[in-house]
């Protein structure tokens, strides 16, 4: 099948236009402060970019009105979204939920969305589809969030969605940009959101005490400008695998392994995936066929309904090798993940304190497991799953990231589901990891 297209597509908009939504109920006098955890400020030079594409049947009788009407009452909801970063007396960010808004962008193409689909493989191209946006270097004056909704020649459109992860994780972008496709459906918005009630972080039996965390790097001081600079060129490009090779890549390489209690485990798509992909990185980087350390980014689970946007429920860990990657069985390396990962989380709390900037995604190889999004089933427009989604991270280090998420449904008789791998690399490493994933079919 074609391959999907490298995310650096230049811009497909002809023009654009900016905006600005404010919350439907002014909030006065009543200003508040949100307090951000240490997660949150751990997260602040990365922003998530999902973006979602629509046929012209699925938007037909929408004007840029009726999509941005929703905003207003959702921001009800999400008061701080709207709000703008400040620093207190000491020195340490906060919200300010002063209803200056959220940025709405509205751009034309000049292809039809089939022409946009067809030359750039299946479509999921996220740069030019998504407002270019950053926080600083005037934090009191930046969005948080920018919505950019662009036009096809067609009537075809796509929503494109940058949120700055000190809001939340991605998790709460995707059930952001839920939330307004369902109030856009004319249904009733939740009264309010659930504050998330999160135990503080704690030493647990795959905790790791006394090392410093290789799952966040710190970087040099960024001030005002929270972007983190980047010694390689870092490229994505996103891989269709779908349920077939899916089935093929586990029956491939044993998909079941016993656990100390002698019970078959089923491996997991994200595990495999990781698994492969480490493998293949670990060649193309040949230092004694590393990396032999990542970090594995995962969700808890058992996430609310209708809960406030947050990071507090990520969790880091590490997972360290005491073998050559390279060499290895892609079978070992699947059972080291399920098995080796050493969560970060309460070492990770300690050492984000005062005015220092670290990375997360970069800082190390880092995999993270997006499996559970609710792209298609979650966001509609009149009724009509996006014909494709797709997710990248902004702000990502050097070591590269791989996202791992849903794809659509495959034309296929069982009508499985495969995965959307979107991976940032170095561009040279990038190229290479192109050709060793086509020797398993995956483009």
């Amino acid at each position: 099948m074609g391959s999907l297209p490298d995310l650096d597509t230049p811009s497909p908009s002809l023009s654009s236009r900016i905006s600005t939504v404010v919350p439907a109920t002014p909030r006065g006098d009543q200003n508040g402060a949100y307090r951000l955890n240490y997660m949150d400020l751990l997260m602040k030079l990365h922003y998530i970019r999902p973006v979602f594409l629509f046929n012209s049947q699925a938007v037909q009788g929408f004007s840029i009105s009726d999509l941005k009407k929703p905003m207003f009452p959702l921001l009800d909801l999400y008061c701080h979204v709207s709000g703008r970063i400040r620093r207190s007396e000491s020195g340490h960010p906060f919200i300010k939920c002063n209803d200056a808004g959220v940025r709405i962008a509205e751009s034309h193409c000049d292809r039809t969305l089939q022409e946009w689909v067809d030359g750039n493989g299946n479509g999921n191209a996220v740069e030019g589809l998504v407002h270019d946006h950053v926080l600083g270097p005037d934090l009191a004056f930046s969005p948080l969030v920018f919505v950019k909704f662009t036009w096809f020649k067609c009537g075809g459109l796509s929503v494109g969605l940058s949120w700055a992860h000190v809001l939340g994780d991605a998790f709460s972008a995707f059930d952001f940009i839920s939330k307004w496709s369902q109030m856009l459906a004319g249904q009733a918005p939740p009264k309010s959101l659930h504050m998330p009630n999160l135990p503080e972080p704690q030493i647990l039996p795959n905790s790791i005490s006394g090392n410093p965390p290789i799952s966040i790097e710190r970087t040099n001081i960024v001030g005002e400008y929270w972007l983190a600079t980047n010694d390689k060129d870092v490229a994505t490009h996103s891989f269709h695998i779908t349920s077939e090779q899916l089935h093929y890549l586990i029956t491939a390489t044993s998909n079941q392994y016993s656990d100390t209690t002698n019970k078959a485990k089923k491996t997991t798509y994200f595990e495999i995936i990781s698994a492969l992909l480490w493998k293949c990185i670990a060649n193309i980087r040949d230092q004694n066929f590393g990396p032999k350390a990542v970090t594995i980014c995962t969700s808890k689970p058992n996430r609310p309904e209708n809960e406030s946007p947050t990071n507090g429920f990520i969790v880091l860990s590490k997972i360290e090798a005491e073998f050559s990657i390279g060499k290895c069985e892609i079978s070992e390396l699947v059972k080291l993940i399920d098995e080796n990962k050493m969560v970060e989380n309460h070492v990770v709390e300690k050492l984000v304190e005062g005015d220092l900037d670290f990375i997360v995604y970069g800082a190390k190889l880092t995999f993270v497991d997006l499996e559970e999004a609710n792209t298609y089933h979650g966001v509609k427009l009149n009724g009509h799953k996006p014909i494709m989604a797709n997710c990248t991270f902004h702000g990502v280090g050097d070591q590269g990231v791989v996202l791992v998420l849903p794809a659509p449904e495959d034309n296929e008789l069982n009508g499985g589901n495969g995965r959307i791998v979107t991976v940032s690399l170095p561009r040279d490493e990038l190229d290479q990891l192109k050709d060793k994933l086509g020797e398993w079919g995956i483009h």
